[in-house]
């Protein structure tokens, strides 16, 4: 299957029959501060044009993907559980059943893919910093149903080191689960400080069991023509991050 050349395709290990993109602003319909592919329906957007940007990535997937009603919590879905059209309060996504989609959406936190190394499952993760240090990524990992180091992982687009200024209540909460995480924040001054949420999430994909981890770099807010980015622009779209068995 071919995709728009903007997308982006994860650089990883994954079986043949794991199949993965992420989108970026390109190849939509909406405009403005939403232009142009714009996925997220609450974003403030024209639903019409929201809904014809799904139906754009649509005709790229083997079936409806199985959209979520994200809280920045760390509630992983197991698709294969729920009734069809039912939208869960989830942050992360698996499933084991051949053309089942799992999404995310993203404009500043890391979208995390994942799938075992026999293609037997896969999933999405939507990891922002408050996720993140809840636990959602290994909540998701343990969701697998895979041992952890047969678990293979891609981080797509996210807000960069550079870019990311957080109060010491952010650092503090990584640090209460493991002190070395301290390495992954920069003083900024004021008491503020740069966080690496790369970093940050192969500490937590290693914690989790996960040593074979692909992808980062890049930063959403300074990439205005590729990227969405809720702190560059509160008025933004939403990119997506999906994955799917053949």
């Amino acid at each position: 299957m071919t995709f728009p050349a903007e997308w982006l395709r994860p650089d990883w290990p994954a079986p043949p029959r794991v199949r993965a993109f992420v989108t970026t602003r390109a190849g939509g319909v909406s405009e403005g501060d939403f232009a142009s592919m714009n996925l997220g329906l609450a974003s403030g957007d024209e639903p019409g044009r929201v809904a014809r940007n799904r139906e754009i990535v649509r005709a790229h997937l083997p079936s409806d993907p199985r959209w979520l009603a994200q809280v920045h919590g760390t509630q992983v879905a197991h698709l294969d559980h729920l009734a069809e059209r039912e939208v869960p309060t989830a942050d992360a996504a698996v499933t084991a059943t051949p053309g089942t989609v799992c999404v995310v959406l993203t404009a500043d936190c890391l979208p995390l893919l994942l799938c075992d190394r026999a293609g037997q499952s896969v999933g999405t993760v939507h990891a922002g910093w408050r996720g993140m240090a809840a636990g959602v990524i290994e909540n998701a990992v343990a969701a697998m149903g895979s041992p952890a180091h047969e678990i293979v992982a891609w981080m797509g687009p996210a807000i960069g080191p550079r870019s990311f200024e957080v109060g010491p209540e952010v650092r503090a909460a990584f640090m209460a689960v493991e002190p070395a995480a301290e390495s992954a924040f920069a003083p900024r001054g004021d008491g503020k400080f740069l966080a690496d949420l790369y970093a940050l999430a192969r500490r937590r994909l290693a914690r989790a069991g996960v040593a074979q981890v692909h992808g980062g770099g890049g930063c959403t807010l300074l990439e205005r023509e590729r990227f969405f980015s809720y702190r560059r622009q509160p008025k933004s779209g939403r990119m997506g991050a999906f994955a799917w068995i053949e």
